[in-house]
């Protein structure tokens, strides 16, 4: 009898421990096989939680055990959630609860207006571009960060920030406005002096000077020729400042009817530089104005190579020859 009954407690015990094992298994254990991304909206239903987490974890009912015990369904977090490997399921439902986000690269460049940068940012955060677009125009949005509704687009700086997915609109712009304060470093603004232009009219030009080159080691000579233009009250005459008034980024060749279009941002009709960039700049560009280069050049022309680079000239005649060598050539090429 005596030993029937140790041998029955034997096997309890043995029965207990494997179901200790097997629920701290269940709940501790690695429930992520596979590094996966999980995006939670905001106001959306738990149960499109847990239709995303069946496809991505093992263990699924001790997940929505141990989540009812510890209330997930009113209480889990939106934003961006990354599943590591080894990760349990007690920690998965923490991070939901907590709301552990881990940030998102998002990257702003190659941009020219506010419409945009707002479908490029909705295509890295939460927020559609209707909502962005609306805070890039909102006056008192643009007031609080110390510009204007139009000038608000000089402020930002290209280059890829780390930001909660769900970071709203509002908080986005006021984290672009440190990046701008930061970016602004003393050096930098005893250069701009040096230019004589204020912070909006460096990234105008700068925004100018990206849209006639991607050359870097070309822009400090075009900024130098604009700079030059501007000191003796000539027009700028840039191109691009056309085809940024016409809304036209991929016309190929300004017709002299293209000049006369009625636009502040048309510098071929207005002297001085456009209301605000054209473009946002890259930081290429940018110390490529504060660097300007000195020089008494006056025109510059595309080359008829067409290697991205330009010839530049002091006189009208000069750039007149230039400018037929190029002319010729796009009829060459039957570029209209």
């Amino acid at each position: 009898m005596r030993r029937k009954l140790i041998i029955g407690l034997c096997i309890l015990v043995v029965l207990l421990a494997g179901i200790g094992i097997y629920l701290r298994n269940g709940f501790y254990g690695n429930c992520v096989l596979e590094r996966r991304s999980l995006y939670v909206r905001s106001g959306s239903e738990y149960r499109t939680l847990e239709d995303s987490l069946d496809a991505a974890i093992a263990h699924t009912a001790f997940f929505r055990f141990y989540a009812r015990h510890i209330e997930l369904d009113r209480s889990f977090k939106p934003g961006h959630y990354v599943l590591e490997p080894g990760m349990n399921i007690v920690q998965v439902a923490r991070m939901l609860k907590l709301g552990l986000q881990t940030p998102v690269r998002v990257t702003i460049n190659n941009v020219r207006t506010p419409a945009q940068l707002a479908g490029k940012l909705a295509r890295q955060i939460e927020a559609d571009s209707a909502t962005i677009v609306g805070a890039l125009t909102d006056p008192a949005t643009a007031r609080k960060a110390g510009f204007d509704s139009v000038t608000l687009f000089s402020m930002f700086i290209p280059d890829t920030y780390e930001f909660y997915w769900t970071v709203s609109p509002a908080q986005f712009i006021e984290r672009m406005r440190r990046e701008y304060d930061r970016f602004w470093t003393p050096q930098r603004d005893a250069k701009r002096q040096r230019s004589g232009l204020s912070r909006l009219e460096v990234m105008t030009l700068a925004s100018i000077v990206y849209e006639e080159t991607r050359q870097s080691d070309e822009m400090p000579r075009i900024a130098g020729v604009y700079i030059n233009r501007l000191r003796k009250g000539w027009p700028l005459q840039a191109d691009p400042t056309v085809k940024y008034a016409l809304q036209e980024f991929g016309l190929r060749r300004i017709l002299h009817r293209h000049l006369k279009y009625p636009s502040p941002y048309n510098t071929y009709i207005n002297k001085g530089l456009p209301p605000s960039p054209i473009c946002m700049p890259g930081r290429n560009a940018i110390d490529a104005v504060l660097d300007f280069e000195r020089h008494d050049y006056m025109f510059f022309c595309a080359r008829p190579t067409f290697d991205g680079y330009h010839d530049f000239a002091r006189t009208l005649r000069e750039h007149n020859a230039n400018a037929r060598a190029y002319s010729a050539e796009l009829n060459r090429r039957k570029i209209r």
